[in-house]
């Protein structure tokens, strides 16, 4: 880390509180994939807390210890056996912990400018490995940076190890725990028999595999928040292509409320505004009364699964907006593809709380041509169909197909024309109450960026809203930023 930017005060090794019950843990065919993949890197940043660093430092590492007790495989290492497989021996070698100072940094200046401050990218730690590495190096780090007026929380952890889920629920613990709680609120299911659990061996070429992407090119990034009003605007195009007015003329409601997009709407139920003790607007209102629900095609009773969500419709705002600004030919090929939690989509279900890589990847995949000249509706449904077709006989076919051509994950934009969508906007994110309140904003390290990787987060204020970290070349987010259909439904700067 260059010592202009952060400066290591110090660095060790946190160990469980208690030694581990669990001997060890097999990877799964959702697990290794991601062998080629690097580390995740996520943080919260903080308002400085009202404890002298000194003892600050020393309970976070407390907690730390006593977090990882209840998930002994993030302090563990991996080995392979005689026959391929690849095991996290939960042997308590312990995960890396260091104290770092930015004193030269204020809050305000790390969060105003458009572009999302590069020093985020030093505030983590295991910068660019790749998480087969997690054979000789800790499977975890957390790394503590103070700042002029705040503290910053980066949590890294080995991808074969956690998803987004598991990362989250990990980090929520650490946070819980330093907070004072004396018992951890859900506990990690570690069992592995389920579908991913597998005999098939992946074969790693000799000292592991590579990244299957350059790392080195020219990215730009940003964060678009989208508050709720703007997304049920978005959700309403999606559901509502023409209506007809009383006079049988066809209107495209959605561009009436893009048009209205800057009215000033009055607020119901009094000058205050409250409904149920929500502060709802008119425009709200009538969108949550109007979207039709679609109905089923055979028994014409309504169906929930048949409605495009509020985040396939956002999904297909930014892939249409995003190829426009790449000016591709129209007869090229362009790929939407969006990780999703299978632990709800199997049947039996997986525990919510199932510790690992429970994700597949879903693409979609259009013509530039067809994908620009039809509507937002058109690209929701497209997105929504494979989403909601994604149960279990889809994910138990994914499983069958890598074992017939095991595989690590090709993460990259290959031929320019991709979109790859990580994260959620449900993970709880902004739960990382240490004890001093929430976080004031999430950002992520340099971890698995590329031209396209879009990482969707929860809006600190909730209710709704959705913040998009978008990386994309620089010449494609400048088409972006003046895209007007895109623009319209962005509230601004986080």
């Amino acid at each position: 880390m260059p010592s202009s930017s952060v400066t290591l005060v110090s660095k060790c090794t946190v160990y469980p509180e208690h030694k581990s019950t669990i001997k060890s843990l097999k990877l799964s065919v959702s697990d290794l994939p991601m062998l080629s993949c690097q580390y995740i890197q996520k943080g919260v940043l903080h308002t400085r807390p009202p404890l002298p660093i000194d003892s600050l430092i020393s309970l976070l590492k407390q907690s730390l210890s006593t977090a990882l007790t209840h998930f002994p495989p993030l302090a563990g290492r991996f080995e392979t056996d005689a026959d391929g497989h690849v095991h996290i021996i939960c042997n308590d070698a312990g995960v890396e912990f260091i104290h770092a100072k930015a004193k030269h940094f204020l809050i305000r200046d790390l969060l105003s400018p458009v572009d999302v401050h590069n020093c985020f990218k030093q505030f983590f730690a295991f910068d660019g490995l790749l998480s087969y590495a997690g054979h000789f190096k800790p499977l975890a780090a957390v790394q503590i940076t103070e700042l002029a007026d705040g503290l910053f929380i980066g949590c890294t952890v080995n991808h074969s190890v956690t998803d987004g889920t598991s990362f989250w629920h990990f980090f929520n613990t650490f946070a819980e725990m330093t907070k004072g709680a004396k018992k951890i609120s859900r506990s990690p299911d570690f069992n592995r028999d389920n579908v991913f659990n597998s005999p098939v061996v992946l074969r790693v070429p000799e000292g592991g595999p590579r990244l299957t992407f350059s790392g080195d090119e020219p990215l730009r990034e940003r964060i678009f928040r989208f508050h709720r009003e703007a997304i049920l605007k978005l959700k309403y195009r999606a559901n509502n292509h023409i209506q007809k007015s009383t006079n049988g003329q066809v209107l495209d409601m959605g561009e009436i409320l893009g048009k209205r997009s800057n009215d000033s709407w009055k607020t119901i139920n009094g000058e205050n505004g409250m409904d149920n003790g929500k502060k709802t607007s008119v425009l709200a209102k009538l969108l949550k009364n109007n979207v039709s629900k679609p109905l089923d095609s055979e028994t014409g009773i309504p169906n929930s699964t048949a409605e495009i969500s509020s985040f396939q419709s956002l999904s297909a705002q930014l892939w249409r907006s995003v190829t426009r600004a790449r000016k591709l030919p129209s007869s090229r090929t362009t790929t939407f593809r969006m990780a999703v939690n299978c632990r709800h989509r199997l049947e039996p279900k997986l525990e919510a709380h199932y510790f690992g890589n429970a994700i597949q990847s879903i693409p979609t995949v259009a013509s530039v041509g067809e994908l620009l000249s039809r509507d937002l509706r058109w690209c929701a449904d497209l997105l929504h169909k494979n989403v909601v077709a994604h149960d279990d006989a889809t994910v138990q076919r994914g499983v069958r197909d890598w074992e017939s051509n095991p595989r690590c994950f090709p993460l990259g934009n290959f031929d320019g024309a991709m979109i790859t969508m990580g994260s959620s906007p449900r993970f709880p994110m902004y739960d990382n109450d240490f004890g001093w309140g929430r976080p004031l904003a999430v950002r992520s390290g340099k971890a698995n960026k590329f031209d396209g990787k879009i990482s969707a987060f929860p809006g600190r204020d909730g209710a709704g809203t959705v913040d998009l970290e978008v990386c994309l070349a620089p010449e494609t987010m400048a088409g972006l930023e003046s895209d007007p259909e895109f623009m319209q439904y962005v509230s601004g700067m986080v």
